[in-house]
């Protein structure tokens, strides 16, 4: 059986007097896809937030390899091998598609503004590494016709696959998608579907927050569901599609 990957224990976070996160505790094993649900405001995106350092939590810790990263800073969680996307998309419009992969890469990179400055042979050697890189990603992942389009051009299904493409360029051994099928239309969600298995294939395990229940169903090996801020259950898909739970939270009690 594979490795405890990411662990969160009794994780809590609130703000004010509402308790987004309350006692979450999860286990993902690396190579597994997780999906983790619930209804909007049920502390999703949150718990996201959290293992990704972008807030720190109030109560509970986070574990990467076995080793505590609770509260650490986004960029130290990125070099640690976390990557990331968003529920809105976060690209920079206005730099063509082989730029904002470019960028990706800067967690995997030495050479500081004065290096840079000077020219010196590391800076250019990551440069050339950098290029190389992302257009090899482009290539794998069929943005390489798109490479000198600005990004805010692109319809918006390229925009969420250079999203996830951008994330990759971080070689991340953890990727956590925060509702990548949010606007996408059926033919996008499917593409989307072999996508993430695409990116499981290549070793890289997969936390995601996902509304639609389709894509769920297909890509995940193991759910969780969150109410209210608390995991009221988990298990496999087939275990969550019949948890009386599950369907009183998403039906209401008269189908539970």
């Amino acid at each position: 059986m594979a490795a405890v990957l990411l662990e969160t224990r009794n994780l809590h976070r609130h703000f004010g007097g509402i308790h987004a996160v309350r006692d979450v505790s999860l286990r993902l094993r690396a190579g597994a896809i997780m999906a983790v649900i619930g209804p909007n405001g049920a502390g999703k995106t949150t718990l996201f937030n959290l293992i990704a350092g972008t807030i720190p939590p109030h109560g509970g810790d986070v574990f990467f390899r076995s080793k505590t990263i609770t509260a650490r800073k986004p960029h130290a969680v990125a070099r640690l091998g976390i990557a990331r996307t968003f529920q809105t998309t976060k690209l920079f419009p206005h730099m063509t598609v082989l730029e904002n992969i470019m960028v990706g890469r800067h967690p995997r990179t030495r050479s500081g503004f004065l290096a840079g400055m000077l020219c010196l042979p590391r800076t250019i050697r990551e440069d050339s590494e950098t290029f190389a890189r992302a257009r090899a990603l482009l290539e794998d992942f069929g943005l390489s016709a798109r490479k000198g389009d600005m990004a805010g051009n692109l319809p918006f299904g390229l925009q969420r696959r250079l999203e996830i493409t951008r994330a990759l360029a971080t070689d991340p051994v953890l990727l956590l998608l925060d509702e990548p099928a949010a606007g996408l239309n059926i033919y996008e969600t499917h593409e989307l579907a072999e996508l993430i298995l695409r990116i499981r294939d290549r070793g890289v395990t997969c936390l995601v927050v996902e509304h639609d229940m389709a894509l769920v169903m297909d890509i995940s090996d193991e759910v969780i569901v969150l109410n209210e801020g608390r995991k009221v259950a988990e298990g496999t898909p087939r275990d969550i599609q019949r948890n009386p739970e599950v369907i009183r939270i998403y039906l209401g009690d008269s189908h539970a």
